[in-house]
This record gives C-alpha cells, sequence and structure tokens, in this order.
C-alpha cells in the first residue's frame, strides 16, 4: 500500500465545489439542549479605585437608575478641593451617601451574583464587605479601576470588569454593569470522569497539567483526609478547552461537542469533499468567533473546523485530521488568546511535531498560523496521507490517540528507538528494579490506565504496556521500594510499543496449612526477616508467616484453646 495519495493540481473551481458539497453534506455538530449553569445578579456594585475615579463611576451607575445598590471601596484618597477639580466636588457631594470604606487589603474571589469581598483592618481583623456594607454576604459585580487588578486573570470571572478610566472600552464597560442584573445562563462546558483522571489515588500525587494551563483559576485540586482529587468550578470556567486538550487519559471531556463527534466531523467532512472531487485537503482549527468575524472566505481546498474555543482541540484531532486524509493541518492563531492558552497549543504542536517525525513523516503537516490571508490559503506542500476507512470512536481517549499514531505509523516510516519528547509530554516507559521490587502491586493500584497490570494469584508479575503510560508519576510515587523510575520519549517500534511485557515476575508462596498462593516468595522472606524477633512470632509461631491469613487466625485461636493461660494475655 502507498503511503501517499497522489494529488492533482489545485484546481480552485473544483476545489470550491468539493467545499461546498462537503459543508452541505456534513454539518457542525451541535447540542440542541446542552447542560448549564445559572447567575442570579441583583445589581449589588462594588467598585474598587483611587475616589475620584471611583465616585466618578458611581457618579456615572448612579444616575441610570438600574443597580441594586452600588458601594465604593477606596484604595487612595483624593482631596476635594473646588477650585483645582470641580468635577470630583460635583461627584462627590452625588455620591456621599454610598457606603465607602478606605483600605489597600483586600481579599476578592467569586463570580456573577456571589463575590465575595474581605478587607483586613490594621489590628488584623476582618470585615465581610458586603455585610458592612448593604448587609448582604454578597456582591454581585465587581468594578475595579485599579492600576493593578484585583483578580489578576487571563480569563477573569463573569461580573468582574477590570478597566482603566482611559481605556477605549470604559464607556462600553459601564453599559455593561447597567444590563447586568437578572437572570444569566451559560453552557456547562466539560464533564470529569475522575476514576481515570491521573492527578492523584490513595494518598499520592501525580498529574498536574490541567491545573498548569487554565486561564480561569476554575481548577483546584481538593483534598479530604488523604485523598486529593480535581474540581473544575463551572461558574468560573470559560470553556477555553486547554484542560481537555492537555489531559492525557480523557477524564476531563469538553462538551461542546463531545470529541467523539467533533472527530467524526473531521472524517466525513473530509470524506465527502474528495469523494466531490476536491484534492489536496487543508484542515484548518479555528474559534467560531474568529471565523465570523473574517473579511474574506478562505481558499476552497480549506476546510475550517468551527471550535466553541481554539483549546477545544489539541494533538489527538490534529493528527486525526491527517489520518482521515488532510494534507496539511493548520491552526488559526490569533491576538486575543490568553496567554496559557496559547502557549498550550505551541506545546501540543510541538507534541505533534516529535510524533510525526517518530513516525517518519513531515512534522511541518501540522503548523500555527497568524492572522494573514497568504498563512490561511497557502497551498498544501505535501500529498495527502492514506486515509482510514473509519475512525476509532472509542470513549477512552489514549485509545483513540494510539488508534491514529498505529494508522500514522503504518503508512510512514518510524524510527525504531525512542524518540525524545517535548518535557511534560504524556509518552515514556517504566524501568523497574527486579531486586527491589516485591510485587506488592501498590503502581496498580493507583495506575489510572491500563498499562500497569498484575498477573493472578498462581502466577505474580508485574507487566507493562507503553502505549497507555501517561507519565503521571503515581507509580513512581507509591512505590514502597523506590523500584520504578519513569523513562519519558516515544517509541518509534510500534510493535512493542503495544506489547504489553513483564517487569517483574517470581513464582507465589502458596500457604503451607491449605497450599492456596497467597503471595510472592520474596514478599514472605521479606516479612519473615523484618519479624523474626516479634514476641507475636517466637519459636514455632514464626511459620505463620508461611500461611494464608485464614489460616493464620484459626492457628492462633487453636493455640488458645491448647494453652489456657494464652487466653489471659489477650
Amino acid at each position: 500500500m502507498a503511503n501517499h495519495i497522489p494529488v492533482a493540481s489545485l484546481d480552485p473551481s473544483r476545489d470550491r465545489e468539493a467545499n461546498d458539497v462537503a459543508h452541505q453534506k456534513v454539518s457542525w455538530p451541535v447540542n440542541l439542549a446542552p447542560s448549564s449553569v445559572n447567575y442570579q445578579s441583583h445589581g449589588h456594585l462594588l467598585i474598587v479605585g483611587n475616589e475620584r475615579d471611583a465616585r466618578l463611576a458611581a457618579q456615572r451607575l448612579q444616575s441610570g437608575g438600574t443597580l441594586g445598590s452600588i458601594s465604593l471601596l477606596v484604595t487612595a484618597a483624593t482631596p476635594v478641593d473646588d477650585t483645582v477639580d470641580s468635577e470630583l466636588e460635583h461627584a462627590y457631594r452625588a455620591t456621599q451617601a454610598l457606603p465607602c470604606y478606605q483600605t489597600r487589603h483586600l481579599h476578592l474571589d467569586g463570580y456573577l451574583g456571589a463575590f465575595h469581598a474581605q478587607i483586613t483592618l490594621n489590628d488584623a481583623s476582618t470585615i465581610n464587605l458586603a455585610q458592612a456594607c448593604i448587609q448582604r454576604d454578597r456582591f454581585d459585580l465587581v468594578l475595579d479601576l485599579g492600576s493593578t487588578a484585583q483578580l489578576d486573570l487571563q480569563l477573569p470571572p463573569p461580573g468582574y470588569h477590570a478597566i482603566g478610566v482611559e481605556s477605549a472600552a470604559y464607556e462600553e464597560t459601564l453599559a455593561t454593569l447597567a444590563g447586568s442584573v437578572g437572570e444569566f445562563e451559560k453552557p456547562k462546558y466539560f464533564q470529569i470522569d475522575h476514576a481515570i483522571c491521573a492527578h492523584a489515588g490513595r494518598g499520592q500525587s501525580g498529574c498536574t497539567r490541567c491545573l498548569d494551563v487554565c486561564p480561569a483559576d476554575a481548577i483546584k485540586s481538593v483534598t479530604r483526609r488523604i485523598e486529593s482529587w480535581i474540581e473544575i468550578d463551572p461558574y468560573l470556567c470559560h470553556g477555553a478547552g486547554s484542560c481537555t486538550s492537555a489531559c492525557p487519559t480523557g477524564a476531563i471531556q469538553y462538551l461542546l461537542p463531545q470529541p467523539q463527534r467533533q472527530l467524526d466531523f473531521v472524517h466525513r467532512l473530509l470524506g465527502a469533499y474528495r469523494q466531490a472531487g476536491g484534492a489536496a485537503p487543508v484542515v484548518r482549527f479555528c474559534d467560531q468567533a474568529w471565523l465570523e468575524g473574517e473579511s474574506t472566505t478562505a481558499a476552497p481546498h480549506v476546510l475550517d473546523v468551527p471550535l466553541e474555543e481554539l483549546g477545544a482541540a489539541g494533538l489527538e484531532h490534529w493528527l486525526a485530521a491527517l489520518a482521515d486524509g488532510a494534507a496539511e493541518v493548520r491552526i488559526q492563531h490569533h491576538a486575543g488568546l490568553p496567554q496559557s492558552l496559547s502557549r498550550l497549543i505551541h506545546d501540543q504542536l510541538d507534541q505533534a511535531h516529535a510524533l510525526l517525525s517518530a513516525l517518519g513523516h513531515d512534522p511541518q503537516r501540522i503548523l500555527i498560523i497568524n492572522e494573514t490571508l497568504t498563512a490561511r490559503d497557502a497551498p498544501a506542500r505535501l500529498n495527502c496521507l492514506m486515509a482510514r476507512e473509519e475512525p476509532d470512536l472509542a470513549t477512552n481517549k489514549r485509545d483513540r490517540l494510539n488508534a491514529v499514531i498505529d494508522h500514522l505509523g503504518s503508512h510512514g516510516q518510524p524510527s525504531i528507538g525512542r524518540e525524545s519528547v517535548p518535557v511534560g509530554a504524556p509518552f515514556g516507559t517504566i524501568n523497574v528494579d527486579e531486586s527491589a521490587c516485591t510485587l506488592c502491586m501498590a503502581c496498580v493500584a493507583v495506575c489510572p490506565t491500563p498499562a500497569l497490570r498484575g498477573g493472578d494469584d498462581y502466577s505474580p508479575q508485574l507487566g507493562f504496556r507503553e502505549a497507555d503510560c501517561v507519565q503521571c508519576g503515581l507509580c513512581d510515587n507509591a512505590c514502597p521500594e523506590n523500584a520504578i523510575t519513569l523513562t519519558p520519549g516515544f517509541l518509534g517500534d510500534l510493535e512493542l510499543r503495544n506489547t504489553a511485557r513483564v517487569c517483574k515476575e517470581e513464582d507465589a508462596f502458596a500457604c503451607i496449612s491449605c497450599g492456596k498462593p497467597f503471595a510472592t516468595s520474596s514478599t514472605i522472606a521479606n516479612i519473615k526477616a523484618k519479624l523474626i524477633d516479634h514476641p507475636y512470632f517466637a519459636g514455632d509461631a514464626i511459620r505463620r508467616l508461611e500461611m494464608c491469613e485464614d489460616c493464620r487466625v484459626k492457628d492462633v485461636w487453636r493455640d488458645l484453646a491448647r494453652n489456657p493461660d494464652a487466653q489471659l494475655k489477650i
């Protein structure tokens, strides 16, 4: 089978017709009734800033009459002198009845309808500012006019507006605040499957990729006693999608649309384009808002994927598009992206390039493009790969990615050895010190994927399949013998990558009483060495360590029945 499909010369007329036919046959999946979260705002506003800016803004908003209340937190006082600033004097007179506190020590958190503002006094005591000002627990809205934002986030929560009075958007912000009264709704963008989350397990810490990339600070690691797990606050989440692309197991899944529906859309779009006679398709991933604002239509060979947010597609989706017959994939970058999302996209691109190189393909098949029309519309430089007949739409994200990798590898020239990958990439192997490993299976218990697996009672062993390993580190942290180390990298030998290997194996130890295998020989030897001087196992009682738990209990009770004096020691 050929690795590439020869591509005819570009024919704009034919490709435009094929593009139109493809989009007529295949429509972007839309959730008819996505789950949502609701905000309730009564218009109780807190304005933070120096006295002049805060009072002038309050005067403007007060005249509108739509807000429930206005409270001021002054971070720097401004002397009132009508000979110097009559505008401020008028604003002061108009707003002097408003609740006003002055301090630089403010702690603020929350979202539209539920902002908690706490100030710290000189004696270190604290005040709930909403209670002090309006006898409510929370403010609904916050206008932050300070030179330094109280919430320094790339995507601040709904209802929080940090802006300078000289900004061109200042007037628009005041109008937005005046209209922010009532009930508001937005989609819930995600769902979490904690069963496959690699963040933590049995008191051990692991993956933190989603925590590192959220631009809204909506993701937290929550700990109760010794257990930890990931929580996403749906009221803070903006749906940037970076967490879903960064998550190596698919524990966090984007819902607008679901990943399987998005993958199926691209597969069918490319198939319809080819069937209509189109050549050298380029798949462009871009967010819907950006696409709607473009002034010109893309070249006919460019097939657009209109994402809710650009972060909703990553490594898995880009490689899948190549496996489904795209000649190139382009990711439309633009100036409005949050820094963390932009950084994530570049990190995902570095990973994609590393995998393509290891699989024997030109890494430049996937590119980030800027906002110029030339970058968007340039013809593909390379032929299409042989498209797979059907995409693997397995529920598990890693299984879907592995199916794409296998297809690309079968139509490339994969390297034999282990290729380097960017720091933090979810690819690699583990090394097990057989002399230290006791086959306790602590690593298997915490592994969130099928990468690690044990044997059975009659054949104690530790198995490992590299294709499933996401390099979360849970196994390394959980191992009581420090017998496991991680080795990042991508194994180009796909047969070895997909085949489970035995890392440690030994004979089972059978109970000396009933004959049932219940542990490994090395485990029993280690326990006997550590407990040989314990009074409970003195003399012949040491043999109890060679019994299963049922026979051990029976032996203790038999000894008590034969020795009445021993009963007195219980």
